[in-house]
């Protein structure tokens, strides 16, 4: 990924800290009983002031199940982001 005018890349430090470390536990997601992933190579990723995040590789995730969406966004830390849903989490309800 090249940086733009609307693209800066930044380097995460002291005034905006990111650390990934592996996650030990077993993480599973699951909707109306359904297995969507079930992993235990989860990275747990801590953003500034933001929530935690787990990311999950895809070789542990059912992406049959899911839908990508059309919404995208960008972080000068982190790079661009697409999105999926679930489908069966909206037939659960």
């Amino acid at each position: 990924m090249f940086a733009t005018p609307e693209r800066t890349i930044k380097t995460p430090g002291p005034d905006h800290a990111i650390t990934i470390t592996p996650n030990p536990l077993r993480v599973v997601v699951s909707v109306d009983g359904r297995v969507i992933a079930d992993t235990r190579e989860a990275l747990t990723l801590r953003e500034s002031h933001f929530g935690t995040v787990h990311y999950i590789p895809r070789k542990d995730v059912k992406m049959s199940l899911l839908e990508r969406t059309s919404h995208a966004t960008y972080c000068p830390y982190k790079g661009e982001c697409n999105y999926y849903s679930i489908p069966a989490a909206a037939n659960a309800r």
